[in-house]
């Protein structure tokens, strides 16, 4: 039997985060991973360059059950300790928009440094094994495809159930359950919403148009690009969003974020009041979404002859059109796994599971989510140098 002190599942961001930290202590650790390469999500994030931190970074941008728990990871291995990894690894990047951190050149890079660490400091990775077992008689062991190896920590860093082409299971949320803990339901998260029939036929001469926007559900609000699509609505804006939503809620669609509607549509009233509606507030938006909020607006005819009453119901329509969509995407095209492992049955500073020793989750297995935009790679980097630490 293969013995180790350390074995992680899963060489994404954050198994593989923990594996160079336990490493570097002198700890013994395998990393294993089922796909045929590692850090799959990472060489595809970011349009292939790696968003791979933010400078906002802030526990108040994470969905949990628990929004405290995230703190104390995020607080102990911030985006600064990355970045001045970034910069030791010598790899170049810019900040796009909004805080978010890119590499200049591929997120091959990014990958290349965690592995050359990995091996620098004495660590094992084998890809395209798969765990057929696991089982705990004081230490943990483990079947694979490979053979029996026995730990005593063991990492669970498997990642949730998005992007199931690339290899996503629910192998860690199988194991929290194995091993006693809570769950939190799951669901898709930052991804794009769709439409009914009706609504999609409705919005289809919309399809591949693109706005900025503040779209909001409840108390959360995002002012970034919305993009129509064949089946619904997505872009930063709605896949920021799709992260609060639920089914049987709307969102309302600011398309004048920062402006004030009824003003600009007076504008448009003096300067074009002879033209129907539709093409008049082709001075503000795209010709086919002007005529598209005309008709929801009810307001077909020409702009001159609008009173009082119908400006008032194209400015809200203009300022807070609301939309029911019928769903998401599903974890198909979602960038993350809402829910997760319970917090509730992790300690937070060590990423432990509470009452079973020697067994740690971290990354986005657990109940923790982050915006769009670097949010949830830092959270993969600051929940793997946690357990790094300790295991």
């Amino acid at each position: 039997m293969d013995k180790r002190d350390v074995v992680i599942l899963g060489a994404g961001a954050a198994g593989l985060f923990a594996g160079i930290e336990a490493a570097r202590r002198g700890r013994s650790v395998l990393v294993i991973d089922h796909a045929a390469k590692a850090a799959g999500k990472i060489r595809i994030s970011g349009g292939g360059r790696c968003n791979f931190t933010n400078l906002g970074i802030a526990p108040d941008r994470y969905l949990s059950d628990n929004p405290r728990f995230a703190r104390s990871a995020l607080s102990r291995y911030t985006q600064h300790d990355f970045i001045a990894r970034m910069q030791g690894w010598g790899i170049a990047y810019h900040e796009k928009t909004l805080g978010q951190l890119f590499c200049d050149g591929k997120a091959d890079q990014v990958i290349d440094a965690l592995l050359r660490d990995l091996s620098a400091a004495g660590g094992e990775l084998a890809c395209g094994v798969s765990v057929t077992d696991v089982s705990h008689n004081g230490r943990y062991i483990i079947a694979t495809s490979r053979g029996v190896v026995s730990a005593e920590s063991l990492v669970v860093a498997t990642g949730g159930r998005s992007i199931p082409k690339m290899g996503a299971t629910g192998i860690g949320y199988d194991l929290a359950r194995q091993f006693g803990l809570r769950m939190v339901a799951t669901r898709a998260g930052l991804v794009p919403l769709t439409f009914s029939d009706a609504l999609r036929e409705e919005m289809a001469s919309l399809a591949g148009l693109s706005v900025e926007a503040v779209v909001s559900s409840g108390k959360a609000a995002f002012r970034e690009g919305l993009l129509f699509t064949h089946r619904g609505l997505s872009g930063p804006s709605i896949l920021q969003i799709s992260s609060y939503w639920r089914e049987g809620e709307s969102i309302r669609v600011d398309f004048m974020p920062g402006q004030d509607a009824a003003a600009k549509i007076a504008e448009v009233k003096r300067s074009a009041g002879g033209q129907i509606t539709g093409n008049a507030l082709a001075k503000l938006f795209p010709a086919r979404l002007a005529s598209q909020l005309a008709a929801w607006a009810g307001t077909t005819g020409r702009i001159a002859d609008l009173k009082g009453t119908d400006l008032q119901r194209l400015a809200q329509t203009l300022g807070g059109f609301e939309i029911s969509p019928m769903g998401t995407e599903g974890y198909r095209t979602a960038e993350v796994t809402l829910g997760g492992v319970d917090t509730r049955d992790l300690d937070a500073k060590t990423m432990e599971a509470r009452g079973q020793p020697g067994l740690y989750f971290i990354g986005e297995v657990v109940d923790v989510t982050g915006w769009l935009g670097g949010y949830n790679f830092q959270w993969a980097w600051s929940s793997g140098w946690a357990a790094g630490q300790v295991v």
